[in-house]
């Protein structure tokens, strides 16, 4: 059994300390707002934060997040950076699929909580590591800009 702070709660995993967050959320506690990609911390679509950084959930063992304070798709909508990132992702109609935005919105809301003044190199930086295989990449960076005017 493993302790996990999630959203600002603890809960019990009973999985082998090797397993995935990704599917410690998906699996043992049904919070499906996190998804698979590739399984290889490769395209971002697991993102979520640990202690308010970005990190691949499908690569980090609940061995190593057990103490921390994980935060997922799920409860960003209560930050008020998360908030500002959710509210320009509608404004601009960011998906299309949708299936990578969880991922993008974890990685975008990291970015603004550091620099709320990004250029187009700081966002290129910041979400390289996010694929969107519907090709948004322009309305995601206008929602970003948008999201950082909003928080200024």
């Amino acid at each position: 059994m493993v302790t996990l702070n999630i959203n600002g709660r603890d809960m019990q995993v009973d999985a082998d300390p090797a397993t995935p967050v990704l599917w410690a959320l998906r699996d043992n506690l049904n919070m499906t707002g996190t998804k698979f990609g590739c399984g290889a911390a490769l395209c971002g679509a697991c993102t979520v934060h640990l202690n308010d950084q970005p990190v691949r959930s499908c690569v980090t063992p609940i061995s190593a997040a057990a103490g921390q304070q994980i935060t997922t798709i799920e409860a960003i909508v209560n930050d008020k950076v998360g908030k500002a990132v959710q509210d320009a992702w509608i404004r601009h109609d960011v998906p299309q699929c949708g299936y990578c935005q969880s991922g993008q919105v974890m990685s975008a809301t990291a970015l603004l909580r550091t620099n709320r003044k990004p250029s187009d190199a700081d966002i290129d930086a910041a979400m390289s590591g996010n694929i969107c295989r519907c090709g948004t990449y322009q309305r995601i960076r206008a929602a970003i800009k948008t999201a950082a005017e909003t928080l200024a």
